[in-house]
């Protein structure tokens, strides 16, 4: 069974993301202090330790987890990208919206490449349909 790897919050937009060891998330508003919180359909992104393995190996340099501005990040598998899907991390339910599109931040930081390195291996971005706490560790239901 997939595990919360990593957790990434950014109290600003263009703020460097900060790891802490947990997160609160509200139902249809999203992580407590992070930049997106409150937001319609932007309330948590979600990424993949084995998909930022094989971005890495296609890039051909590291990339940091944190670099990526993602919230969550769970240690094995790909996460679900279908729109609609539902699923869960210790308890807090999530709703697919979209894939993640890579952000031009990700070049300026990593440099030239890491944007098409991480091309459909970015993430989803989801919805909170039930809220609750979140910390390294942590089960993922797919």
């Amino acid at each position: 069974m997939p595990r919360v790897s990593g957790l990434q919050i950014a109290k600003a937009a263009k703020l460097g993301m900060v790891a802490v060891d947990r997160i609160e998330i509200e139902m249809a508003a999203g992580i407590i202090g992070d930049r997106y919180h409150g937001t319609r359909h932007r309330q948590v992104s979600v990424q993949s330790a084995s998909e930022l393995a094989e971005a890495t190996e296609m890039f051909g340099s590291t990339i940091d987890p944190l670099r990526t501005r993602r919230n969550i990040t769970i240690d094995v598998g790909p996460v679900p990208t279908t729109p609609g899907h539902r699923w869960s991390i210790a308890g807090v339910e999530l709703e697919v919206v979209r894939i993640a599109a890579p952000c031009k931040l990700l070049e300026d930081g990593l440099g030239r490449g890491a944007k098409d390195a991480l091309r459909r291996r970015a993430g989803v971005i989801c919805r909170v349909l039930r809220g609750g706490s979140v910390k390294i560790g942590d089960p993922v239901e797919l």
